[in-house]
């Protein structure tokens, strides 16, 4: 198996990061959320035999300063999501048989969700597999072809209707499989729904563990 995963991710200080969290919990709780979200993404994919993890990178000047470390990284390029999205996935299909694409907004996620997703897109037939948000979106979109770049473009991101109009966009280029519907982290009523699903996991990595803990001290009474 040779799957690339990419977790797309902003860098503090250099982009905006969670502002919709950070509305309520302050700028720097918000980043740091995101930084432990993302190094839980990471752990758990890292434990997936056959994928090779990338954190895709909204700055360059991020990944030319080594802002993420610990596994190689790539540039999102400039574009509104779904074009970032598209370019990471197309680069990546150069190097493997078929790439994934994370969030950093889900760290709840288990590893057996990928081992499912990356058996799906393992095969000769043309597949593609989604994890489909609570909030209408999408935690993970992957493929084992390289869908044409409109259709990255055609749905707009951040719908209550994404990971539809994604899926109906995509259709041509292969069969989808659908993962369990996980929340995906916006507001700060999500974190309790987060903490409840990564309750479920029969074992929790070490960094989702850290995230929970932080989490739950940070949330407003």
């Amino acid at each position: 198996m040779n799957g690339g995963v990419a977790i797309l991710v902003k860098t503090p200080g250099l982009s905006p990061v969670k502002t919709r969290l950070a509305a309520r919990l302050g700028k720097t709780a918000a980043e740091r959320w995101h930084r432990l979200a993302a190094a839980a993404v990471a752990e758990i994919v890292a434990t997936v035999p056959g994928l090779t993890p990338y954190w895709a990178v909204a700055e360059p000047l991020a990944r030319a300063g080594g802002a993420w470390q610990g596994m190689r990284s790539l540039e999102q390029g400039p574009g509104e999501l779904g074009e970032r999205m598209g370019r990471v996935h197309a680069a990546l299909l150069e190097r493997h048989d078929f790439v994934l694409l994370l969030g950093a907004d889900t760290p709840q996620l288990d590893a057996r969700h990928l081992e499912d997703a990356a058996g799906w897109l393992d095969a000769a037939e043309p597949r593609l597999v989604m994890g489909p948000a609570a909030d209408g979106g999408f935690w993970l979109l992957g493929a084992n072809r390289k869908p044409a770049p409109e259709d990255w473009t055609r749905t707009p991101c951040g719908r209550e209707n994404t990971a539809t109009g994604f899926r109906d966009a995509m259709a041509r280029h292969g069969e989808w499989r659908m993962l369990p519907l996980l929340t995906d982290v916006d507001e700060t009523a999500d974190l309790a729904r987060m903490l409840a699903e990564m309750a479920r996991l029969d074992h929790p990595s070490a960094a989702q563990a850290r995230l929970a803990e932080w989490t739950r001290a940070a949330l407003p009474e």
